[in-house]
């Protein structure tokens, strides 16, 4: 019997083992690595201007937190209807649904962007059917519109399955209960279910808005060179004209406090499973 737990051990040990080194390698170092381009020079040497410079970007923080809250709120009004209805079908059919919100994730992420750029151009097949009507063209491609629809084709699901697998968690005598006392539909939904589902609605939040604050792909293609935000502005620091990997490890780690912050504060909001008083 003890061999068998000393083995057991063993195993867990050298699992463990592995997971440690991966988290080392592949998390650990590159951030020292950031935290150590961010206050140095070319040189190697210890500096706070690389820190101080990124004042000089505030616009761009702020558009890109801009479009990212608009995104995640579009997401949030249309993702949690979906989950709702989802929720309420038969649950052999739920996971057909399941299936066709998941399907576009399984394409590539580029060519999901690229089809938009092709279905937003000027000469692009939403405009050629708005001009069968007498509209247009519409101008779309490289605005704000556009990276705030790519973000909200792209991220939607994030905000739909969390909050999906907790409405269908919630414990349905808990609403019958509510409707015993009185409660109309309107009164179940706002003070039952909304509440009970706010852990789904936390995470999907998160879930949309974090990816969509750090995006490059969708602002690059679709918004154009005048729609930069914060993932451009750092792909520019390392591929781009004006090589400055100090700056752009700089920026990296202030997007990493930014991303930290905005999760710190959604945790505030998790009630958990309180349920507000009739």
């Amino acid at each position: 019997m003890n061999r068998v737990k000393n083995k057991q051990k063993n195993k867990l040990k050298y699992l463990s083992g592995i997971y440690v080194f991966w988290m080392i390698v592949f998390t650990v170092i590159p951030l020292l690595l950031i935290i150590y381009f961010s206050f140095t020079t070319t040189e190697g040497k210890f500096t706070f201007e690389n820190i101080k410079n990124i004042g000089e970007f505030t616009p761009v923080f702020l558009s890109s937190i801009k479009l990212s809250a608009i995104s995640t709120i579009i997401c949030l009004l249309l993702g949690y209807p979906f989950a709702y209805i989802i929720s309420k079908i038969k649950a052999s059919k739920q996971m057909i649904f399941i299936i066709f919100i998941m399907l576009p994730m399984w394409i590539n992420f580029l060519l999901r962007t690229y089809a938009w750029m092709t279905l937003l151009e000027n000469n692009g097949i939403i405009n050629k059917l708005l001009s069968l009507v007498g509209i247009g063209p519409v101008h779309m491609i490289n605005t704000q519109g556009a990276v705030v629809l790519g973000m909200v084709y792209n991220f939607l699901p994030y905000m739909i399955i969390p909050i999906f697998n907790v409405i269908t968690k919630i414990d349905k005598s808990c609403i019958e209960a509510a409707q015993d006392l009185g409660a109309n539909h309107v009164r179940v939904m706002t003070r039952v279910i909304f509440p009970l589902s706010m852990p789904g609605i936390v995470s999907g939040i998160t879930m949309v808005f974090v990816p969509a604050v750090s995006t490059f792909i969708i602002s690059t293609m679709l918004g154009g060179g005048s729609n930069m935000m914060i993932g451009d502005l750092i792909e520019l620091q390392f591929l781009g004209g004006s090589y400055d990997p100090n700056l752009g490890s700089a920026l990296s780690l202030v997007m990493m406090v930014l991303i930290l912050i905005s999760m710190g504060i959604m945790n505030e909001f998790d009630t958990g499973e309180d349920v507000m008083a009739l």
